[in-house]
């Protein structure tokens, strides 16, 4: 069995990875006691030299497990650089991170006994097309809301079965997001799963803006009578009193919701259902423009993030938005025209782009740029991949590279999959590792329940001289992410340590969107 092949075509000149199985690691969790726990594992071992060193063990596969008193390491000299050391602790592998003892199981897996409990690790070979089939099936158990998709509270730690699913400020961009990847998926397999996930997706971030009440303004987020939602916030009824919104929504939403009426427009069948995305998509950029640029909310006046005005850009709050923010709005104007094919919305745009040089504007980002924020990342990379692909001027196209050059300089360090799809089908000629990137896709983990992850005493580990902007310690390097704490595409990928303790679950649309994206733009080859 070939485990490692993700095998970039460099000769031909073909900007393409062909995927391969890969082994997934999988743990099952037992007490000591339990009759299926090996008994040499129960035998203690002899002393090692070394005190951090508890236990060592080769495998059937030949490599080496080394049990320590922080976590456990696997070293295979066989495998590629980048796997021959691979690092396991936290409750995503250990019931605790003192390792006692290891013992040799069946096809290369391992048994692990720690002061309170043992796991047995495997790694299992798998397609990343297997991979996403179990994201799928974890999103349809654990993670629609009314179509809508997020993440799952865990009432117990640990525990799947305490799952509570509850409105959250960015439930628009997430199902957005995932009803992306759902349409990539129709769009590559015609599996009428996908269609029908998409659908209900789609119509859920549809229903956010009819919600309201208010034309071209979506909500937040919404709950029917009588369901449970948090504190906090600013929440309104709906007109029919059958529904609960939350306002004061961000650019965030706006970014999520033409990203997907982009490409759910384009590529799913329904014309009944394009055709509510085109109105949709119309009331939102004519509110947009009706409001001299800001999206207002039902007091009439902009919501705190939702601003793309000349004015909030001299402001010092928004200047250094203004690249992103200029990007975002051009990206919808451009988006609603291609939808609709109204030409008031191409008027729009060019306007902004021309008249009042926003297209210019987008080019400032290293100039005007305060901090490094991976947030506005995911919310540049959404506009750029609509923006290449709907503009074909090449004036327009050559600032819109150079903006993208500019993002890239940072972003090309963070082997993020979906960025570097969005960047390879902006740019066909530039050499974009997209080896790295899937190598992401292989090493997401298959359990993706928020346990603190800790790892700020690695050896291995170079750090930044300054801290990321919510002053937390960051890495040169960068950590696969099963060693790293769970995170979204907004997360910042070199923050190594984190987690909530196992309180929560994402739904994994983090690693459908670009697998599915990469299969579209045929990226990626085979399964």
């Amino acid at each position: 069995m070939r485990f490692y092949l993700p095998l970039l075509m460099a000769a031909l000149c073909v900007a393409q990875v062909r995927l391969d199985e890969y082994p997934q690691k999988r743990v099952s969790f037992y007490k000591a006691a339990d009759p299926a726990v090996p008994k040499a594992l129960l035998v203690e071992p002899r002393p090692f030299p070394l005190s951090e060193v508890t236990s060592q063990v080769r495998a059937s596969d030949g490599a080496v497990w080394t049990g320590t008193r922080r976590g456990l390491i696997r070293y295979q000299p066989t495998a590629p650089a980048a796997d021959q050391v691979q690092y396991f602790h936290s409750r995503r592998y250990l019931w605790d991170d003192h390792v006692l003892h290891l013992a040799a199981g069946e096809s290369a897996s391992v048994w692990v006994r720690t002061n309170t409990g043992v796991s047995h690790i495997r790694l299992e070979p798998m397609t990343l097309m297997r991979k996403a089939a179990l994201f799928e099936d974890r999103v349809a158990k654990r993670h629609y809301r009314h179509g809508l998709v997020a993440s799952s509270n865990l009432l117990t730690p640990g525990d799947l079965s305490t799952n509570q699913l509850d409105p959250s400020d960015n439930d628009g961009l997430w199902t957005a997001m995932y009803a992306a990847a759902e349409c990539f998926r129709y769009a590559v397999t015609k599996s009428p799963e996908a269609l029908e996930r998409a659908t209900r997706s789609t119509e859920a971030v549809l229903f956010l803006e009819s919600v309201t009440g208010r034309s071209g303004y979506p909500a937040r987020s919404f709950i029917k009578r009588g369901e449970w939602r948090p504190q906090g916030g600013v929440w309104h009824w709906a007109p029919d009193g059958e529904y609960e919104w939350k306002a004061d929504t961000s650019s965030d939403e706006i970014v999520g919701h033409f990203y997907l009426f982009g490409i759910a427009h384009d590529l799913l069948p329904d014309p009944a259902l394009r055709r509510r995305i085109a109105a949709t998509a119309a009331r939102i950029a004519d509110h947009i423009a009706a409001h001299r640029w800001n999206l207002t909310d039902i007091h009439g006046q902009p919501t705190y993030w939702g601003r793309w005005s000349p004015e909030y850009f001299e402001t010092p709050r928004g200047k250094p938005d203004a690249p992103l923010n200029a990007l975002e709005i051009l990206s919808f104007f451009k988006t609603a025209h291609h939808i609709t094919g109204e030409e008031r919305f191409d008027a729009i745009y060019k306007k902004l782009a021309l008249e009042m040089n926003y297209a210019e504007m987008t080019t400032r980002l290293l100039e005007l740029r305060q901090v490094i924020n991976y947030s506005d990342e995911e919310l540049a990379m959404l506009p750029f991949y609509l923006l290449f692909r709907y503009e074909k001027d090449a004036k327009l196209v050559a600032l819109y590279r150079r903006a993208l050059d500019q993002w890239w300089q940072n972003i090309q360090r963070e082997n993020n999959p979906l960025w570097n799809f969005i960047y390879q089908t902006a740019s066909p000629a530039a050499k974009v590792d997209l080896a790295a990137a899937v190598h992401t896709l292989y090493r997401i983990p298959l359990e993706l329940v928020t346990w603190t992850v800790d790892n700020s005493h690695r050896a291995d580990i170079v750090w930044e001289k300054n801290n990321d902007r919510f002053r937390q310690p960051q890495s040169v390097n960068f950590l696969p992410p099963d060693e790293r704490p769970v995170m979204k595409w907004n997360g910042n990928p070199f923050r190594v340590s984190g987690g909530n303790g196992g309180r929560s679950e994402d739904d994994g649309a983090f690693f459908l969107l670009p697998y599915w994206m990469g299969r579209y733009h045929k990226l990626l080859i085979g399964e």
